[in-house]
């Protein structure tokens, strides 16, 4: 018998609208063929298509949140060329699904990731699983976590050469403190260093920030499918920004 060698896990995000869009879906399906059987048709008829959207939506969502939010990731880690001696900052690094993949394309540089640890936001979110998926990975050695909010990094200023986030700001409440954890990236990013963040919202308010901050080079872009949480309503955008090297 040949063993599969163990994978990184890195679970499920925002588990609850998964279960909502799956169960939804099942529901009102359901729904759907009793009528039917009942020879309800025009019930039957009426129902259908809302089981189809939020099944639909099921399917959208676990592929992103599975494999194409990986995809895209490797594609963006690509386009930033590293050349594998920097320090890189994950923000809300959560199971390490960004902070492995970017340690893959260090040879002497770091990547540390920063979390709150909410299961909320990730299931099974937790220090000890970002260890193991770096375990697993091989990259044990170039990476550190630590536990700490985004609005107020354990860090010194201009610290990282890269700084990277996926999904993770919008989850703190409030435009002020999305605005300050943006600036805190800005604060421990080195002079010509460069930022990189996808999330689903407030994108704009992250620009803006970064703008009067001083930002070169502020980009911001749709991810495509591949990174839809059921829709394109539900699309993720990636901002992307340099310091001046006399900043």
């Amino acid at each position: 018998m040949v063993l599969r060698a163990k994978k990184p896990d890195y679970g499920y995000d925002a588990p609850y609208a998964l279960r909502a869009f799956a169960v939804l879906g099942a529901l009102v399906t359901a729904g759907a063929a009793a009528a039917l059987v009942s020879r309800r048709a025009a019930l039957a008829i009426a129902l259908a298509p809302y089981g189809a959207f939020f099944l639909a939506n099921a399917l959208v969502f676990l592929h992103t949140t599975r494999r194409g939010k990986f995809q895209v990731w490797h594609a963006i880690l690509d386009d930033l060329h590293l050349d594998g001696d920097e320090r890189v900052l994950d923000m809300g690094c959560g199971r390490g699904a960004v902070l492995v993949a970017v340690a893959c394309r260090l040879t002497t540089g770091r990547v540390t990731g920063v979390d709150i640890w909410s299961t909320h936001d990730q299931s099974g979110n937790a220090p000890d699983m970002t260890l193991m998926n770096a375990k697993i990975a091989g990259v044990e050695d170039r990476i550190t976590i630590n536990t700490g909010d985004m609005r107020a990094l354990p860090f010194a200023a201009a610290t990282f050469d890269v700084v990277v986030s996926s999904l993770a700001i919008h989850n703190i409440s409030g435009s002020g403190d999305r605005a300050r954890a943006v600036s805190e990236a800005w604060r421990v990013l080195k002079p010509g260093g460069r930022l990189a963040i996808a999330d689903i919202r407030a994108t704009r308010l992250y620009a803006k920030t970064l703008c009067e901050l001083g930002a070169n080079g502020v980009a911001r872009r749709r991810l495509g499918w591949r990174f839809w949480w059921g829709n394109p309503f539900a699309s993720t955008t990636l901002l992307t920004a340099s310091k001046p090297l006399e900043h």
